[in-house]
């Protein structure tokens, strides 16, 4: 399988490999989103032990561990009984010829013995460190890793040199993946998102409809169940989290409306979204004007495209997708994935503004973000409080091009923005699937700029 991008990743465990002395990196993420993908391709050219952990037996994880060390060193198997002496062996080799020891799905060893991060710490402070290796632990549970290796209450609080918190990948990420024209690269990731594994699943020489009803809609196929087998992951009784994310991708995104979709009580559904904040699978936003841990104008939002599009039209129709996927797809998704997609368009225009204000085709702005007040609603707003400077800007996934109207709509709306002085300096875009209309851009002065799905792409190309 091709490998794409992390130059970023790859560069950091690089810097921390070439470092002088020891080396101790946390890589955590969800799972598909590529660590192991990643620590492999880091180790290729590298002397190095990789031991994947399973749900198994601690005396065999222990008894495999031990057996893994022994092959790489090319020694006979020793007899050990305890992870303490299976460490102390790792380190009595590594004093005689440094590695990369790479320990994946270290979760999996502290579901069998919470006991093992302080085994671990004694091998980082006694051994380790006076070795030029490098331990890097690797885990798909956020929770545990956060917990037992990164959290305060950890034995290894504070030793490791170095943290990977591996996310999906962002639309211009992906773009180096998703091989189909920008029209069909923007509906594509509004289903598989920027999650590695889903997005090298599709065939991109297929259509998006086949690719939906061979890979999602399938009974048999891998990504029908995904989003059970992720949450079981993380939590024993996933029930109540599942009917949560259907809720909020379904458009219930208040704390109120998900407590009356749901018929949770709004004491313990604030711990249910405070967990899957946590996991990342769901994202709570304010207006970008409003203060995040004050503001009583929370809105929900799944925090995944793949998530939000299974727990929109998967989850729903089980039954019939058991019965007849085509018709599912054909009736039910087919007709309203142009509103699923125009949320996913949004995010990726922020992600556009973003990388305009990289490459200084826009000025810089501090914050940006959706915003909202009663009924009214603007897509982008960027703040630049040093220069007293706004932008405001909209995004349409229509199959129409952008006319005067909307123009009109949002010099309306930006007077209700309260932000910056009477006198702040205010610029406007619009971001426009079908672009606009004949003559729109010569009507607006330089305080406006106006994007189509061609000049996306250009900036996400770095052209």
């Amino acid at each position: 399988m091709t490998f794409y991008d992390r130059e970023d990743e790859l560069a950091s465990l690089e810097t921390a490999y070439s470092s002088p002395g020891h080396a101790f990196y946390v890589v955590y993420g969800r799972r598909r989103v590529g660590k192991t993908a990643l620590l492999k391709e880091f180790c290729a050219d590298r002397p190095h032990l990789y031991y994947l952990a399973a749900q198994e037996a601690e005396d065999r994880q222990r008894e495999k561990f031990v057996e893994q060390v022994a092959e790489v060193f090319e020694e006979r198997v020793p007899r050990i009984d305890g992870w303490d002496d299976a460490f102390e062996y790792l380190g009595e080799k590594l004093e005689t010829e440094d590695r990369v020891v790479v320990i994946d799905e270290f979760p999996y060893l502290v579901e069998e013995n919470d006991s093992l991060p302080s085994y671990i710490q004694a091998f980082v402070d006694e051994q380790l460190q006076e070795t030029a290796s490098m331990l890097v632990l690797c885990g798909s549970s956020v929770s545990t890793m956060e917990s037992e290796v990164l959290g305060h209450e950890s034995p290894l609080y504070g030793r490791r040199t170095g943290q990977i918190d591996l996310q999906p990948f962002s639309f211009q990420q992906a773009r180096d993946v998703i091989s189909y024209d920008i029209v069909d690269a923007v509906r594509s990731y509004s289903v598989t998102g920027g999650t590695p594994m889903y997005l090298t699943l599709f065939n991109y020489e297929r259509s998006l409809a086949e690719n939906i009803q061979t890979h999602i809609l399938s009974p048999t196929a891998m990504l029908y169940n995904e989003p059970e087998f992720l949450l079981r992951t993380e939590l024993r009784n996933p029930a109540r989290y599942l009917s949560i994310l259907e809720a909020v991708a379904l458009g219930h995104t208040t704390p109120s409306e998900i407590s009356g979709a749901t018929g949770i009580d709004s004491g313990p559904l604030s711990k249910y979204l405070q967990t899957l904040r946590r996991l990342r699978l769901l994202d709570r936003e304010v207006p970008v004007t409003a203060s995040g841990q004050k503001s009583k104008r929370s809105r929900y939002r799944v925090a995944d495209e793949f998530l939000r599009f299974w727990f929109r039209y998967v989850e729903p129709n089980r039954s019939s997708i058991e019965e007849a996927p085509s018709v599912v797809f054909d009736g039910t998704i087919e007709p309203d994935l142009p509103t699923h997609v125009a949320t996913t368009f949004e995010d990726i225009c922020e992600e556009a503004v973003w990388e305009l204000v990289r490459c200084e085709e826009l000025e810089p702005y501090s914050e940006i973000g959706r915003w909202w007040y009663g009924e009214e609603e603007i897509d982008i707003v960027g703040l630049a409080p040093g220069d007293d400077r706004l932008l405001l800007a909209e995004c349409k996934w229509t199959s129409e091009p952008v006319g005067h109207q909307l123009v009109d709509d949002l010099r309306a709306k930006a007077a209700s923005v309260r932000w910056g002085p009477g006198d702040r300096s205010e610029r406007f875009a619009l971001f426009s699937r079908s672009g606009f209309v004949e003559g729109l851009a010569e009507d607006l002065n330089d305080n406006w700029s106006l994007f189509d799905l061609e000049e996306l792409d250009r900036v996400f190309s770095g052209a």
